[in-house]
């Protein structure tokens, strides 16, 4: 399994090259606020991991194991954004709290997560009712 940072990396390669058809090292290191040595360093380990595959001054493309785990960490990442907007986190706040809190969570979380997120898209009364509550309690 890749470490939290490695995550961080796959996810944002994985988002690079679904919006733009590559991912560069300059383009991951800008993305991610690195220096490009940095980016160097892990997409090597990450190639050596079988995550991707790298050469040099050529760029690099996801392996399918890579693009798997990319497709499940952006899941969790949109996912994680969706449930923190439905309980009503302030919207500037929402990415920086899903940063801080997706490589803290078990899948069997993330899986309950979205079956609550599911409830609350079920029928649209429940999302009022919760913002109500939050109303109520701001008094």
């Amino acid at each position: 399994m890749p470490t939290p940072s490695m995550e961080d990396y796959i996810e944002q390669i994985y988002n690079l090259i679904e919006t733009k058809g590559y991912a560069r090292v300059s383009d991951i290191a800008e993305a991610l606020m690195v220096h490009p040595s940095s980016v160097t360093k892990m997409v090597q380990k990450l190639d050596k991991d079988e995550y991707l595959n790298y050469e040099k001054y050529r760029g690099l493309v996801l392996t399918s194991r890579g693009k798997k785990i990319g497709e499940r960490l952006v899941f969790r990442h949109e996912l994680l954004e969706e449930f923190l907007e439905i309980i009503g986190v302030d919207k500037e706040k929402i990415y920086e709290d899903v940063e801080g809190i997706e490589h803290h969570l078990s899948w069997n979380s993330i899986d309950r997560i979205g079956d609550l997120v599911n409830y609350f898209k079920s029928d649209k009364k429940r999302v009022d009712k919760l913002r109500q509550i939050h109303i109520d309690n701001e008094k």
